[in-house]
């Protein structure tokens, strides 16, 4: 059986600002990639722990049924956020531990929905290090961005 994992990364050209999210899904079979998928997206005003969330929610959204997958994102805030904070945040009605409303409230449930479907394994890894499929993720995130910044021109 074929081993799921999707790399998540989110981009944001000023905070708030134009943003793209990017993900790349592999399947891989004894360590070889047997299928790939890429995904992208964007907001023309919004900021990186947005699109860092819905990278992970279109990765686990996109899946057609219920699957082992491993989310490994360069984002501290959404790998603390999903397997640490949120079981306090649901138990206090969406609030942090000093009283105010969880920021990004509607995508973490959009999150806590889309995760539980699945069995998903959160991993965390140290973003623009050289780790190949965070890259091409970073890319498509940018990618996703580039319709949504100023004086951008579609390919002819």
């Amino acid at each position: 059986m074929p081993q799921l994992f999707a790399y998540t990364d989110g981009a944001c050209s000023g905070n708030p600002g134009p943003g793209g999210w990017g993900v790349l899904m592999l399947a891989r079979e004894d360590g070889v990639v047997i299928k790939e998928r890429e995904l992208m997206g964007g907001e023309a005003q919004t900021t990186n722990n947005r699109m860092e969330l819905m990278a992970a929610i279109s990765a686990l959204e996109a899946l057609a049924r219920p699957s082992e997958i491993t989310i490994v994102t360069d984002s501290a805030y959404v790998k603390n956020g999903v397997t640490e904070w949120i079981h306090n945040w649901k138990r206090k009605g969406w609030r942090t531990a000093g009283g105010p409303p969880v920021k990004n409230v509607e995508l973490w449930q959009r999150l806590d929905a889309a995760q539980a479907r699945h069995r998903v394994t959160w991993r965390w890894i140290k973003g623009h290090a050289g780790h190949a499929e965070n890259e091409r993720a970073d890319a498509l995130a940018r990618a996703g961005m580039a319709p949504f910044k100023p004086n951008f021109k579609a390919p002819a």
